[in-house]
């Protein structure tokens, strides 16, 4: 029997693509429902996600396949219809050269254009974020929008913060590659999103691997893992256990590896504020992004504009503000009431149409964006390599890699997991480590 710690989007893929080649397979999951962060849920009638998500069309074609069989009609095509709050400018998201001309503030596009010019001639001065970034893009770019909009997703400067974090999460990493997308076509102004919800695609997954056999255990977490003979015992949170010669973990690192462990890697946590309004719709655009300290918020999205569903209700919308924080700091323990009115000025203060919220709720994770700060590496390894020491250990997924990647790459994580199980359920290790190094040069889609 091969034990899956974790539904979300990797751990359902793996537990499905196994158990539809005939193995025996258990998915065990601490929350009561599948899904993770790529779930979905219902405030006020409306379908709607922990925070934006979308399905990216670099989707590889055989997941994207695979995907459209067990979704069917329900999976859209959308229109993405951003922007950005850019000095005190919205500029449209993703960008359009008419666009970037008629709303850029023309300092910036002058700026923008001289540091163009010069890229070929600019080198990192050191291996930072801020560093990649301003060799790459150029000051003007770091300054107006990275550079900021870094200190609000990962709550450090952006001097402080590995030049690996800007490798992995600025896809367009150069004033050439920007044009490139401007000029071409871009894959990235339309998305795939399900007519009920983000959440639909992990409850399809998860559907799929029960029909195939798959058992997924609600509610029950990991506690303790013991090695034995050629096997491992899994100890459960309801007191019970399993033996099996394979654990595929897609649960963070630090929470799986036993006390003393390496030091531990950080993540910076989200407060997803749902504010529920009596009006068909606030505003057409998707999401709205805010990289500047004026508006608490990194993003602010509107369900329902992400799909067209007959089953959304008629007279009432949902904006989801993803609010950075630090697992325990003000904002984390802020009322959502507070929260709410502190946002509602903040919008109006940046030119949006009023936000005259009727309800507000709130989700809190701990685990959204992996920091990477100088050194990381040198954790990361010791915890890694800690996990190569425990036979039949695979670790995968967001939190199992300490990865910010796409859904996309989750979904990829997972099918090459059960790809290297033979029919005989020997695991091939030389076929995933290959995968797995390959997993490192994702790069986060915009």
């Amino acid at each position: 029997m091969i034990v899956v710690a974790g539904a979300g989007p990797a751990g359902l893929a793996a537990a499905w693509r196994a158990a539809r080649a005939g193995h025996e397979v258990t998915v065990v999951e601490r929350a009561d429902h599948v899904g993770g962060m790529a779930a979905s849920f219902e405030v006020a009638g409306l379908r709607v996600d922990h925070g934006s998500h979308r399905l990216h069309p670099a989707t590889s074609a055989p997941i994207l396949g695979a995907l459209r069989h067990l979704l069917g009609d329900d999976l859209q095509e959308r229109p993405r219809n951003g922007r950005i709050r850019l000095l005190d400018r919205w500029v449209a998201f993703p960008l359009q050269p008419g666009d970037l001309l008629r709303h850029a503030p023309r300092r910036f596009a002058l700026a923008a254009a001289r540091d163009a010019a010069l890229g070929p001639f600019r080198r990192p001065r050191a291996d930072t974020f801020a560093e990649v970034i301003r060799a790459g893009l150029g000051p003007a770019v770091l300054d107006a929008f990275y550079g900021p909009y870094a200190t609000k997703l990962w709550g450090t400067d952006a001097s402080q913060l590995d030049g690996e974090l800007a490798r992995r999460r600025v896809s367009a990493g150069s004033a050439g590659a920007i044009t490139r997308r401007l000029l071409g076509k871009q894959r990235g102004r339309t998305f795939l999103y399900p007519r009920r919800g983000f959440g639909a695609i992990v409850d399809a997954l998860a559907d799929a691997a029960v029909s195939a056999g798959a058992t997924i255990r609600l509610g029950t977490a990991v506690d303790e893992l013991k090695v034995g003979d050629g096997e491992l015992r899994v100890e459960l949170s309801d007191g019970t256990s399993l033996d099996t010669p394979q654990l595929w973990s897609t649960l963070p690192l630090t929470a799986l590896a036993p006390d003393p462990s390496p030091k531990p890697l950080q993540h910076r946590a989200m407060v997803l504020l749902y504010l529920v309004l009596d009006q068909p719709r606030w505003t057409t655009f998707d999401a709205h992004y805010f990289p500047g300290p004026g508006v608490s918020a990194s993003r602010l999205s509107e369900p329902r504009n992400y799909r067209d569903s007959a089953d959304d209700p008629a007279d009432v919308t949902v904006l989801c503000a993803e609010i950075p924080c630090w697992p325990g700091d003000d904002l984390w323990q802020a009322d959502d009431a507070v929260l709410a009115e502190r946002l509602v000025e903040e919008l109006a203060a940046a030119g949006l149409p009023p936000v005259r919220p009727t309800a507000v709720e709130s989700r809190r994770l701990a685990h959204v964006y992996p920091v990477y700060r100088p050194g990381f590496r040198a954790d990361l390894a010791a915890l890694e390599a800690w996990a190569g020491s425990v036979p039949g250990l695979i670790t995968f997924g967001r939190q199992g890699l300490f990865t910010p990647d796409n859904t996309h790459h989750a979904l990829a994580m997972g099918w090459a997991a059960a790809a290297a199980l033979g029919d005989d359920g020997t695991f091939d290790a030389s076929a995933w480590v290959a995968a797995r190094d390959g997993f490192r040069d994702f790069v986060v889609e915009d």
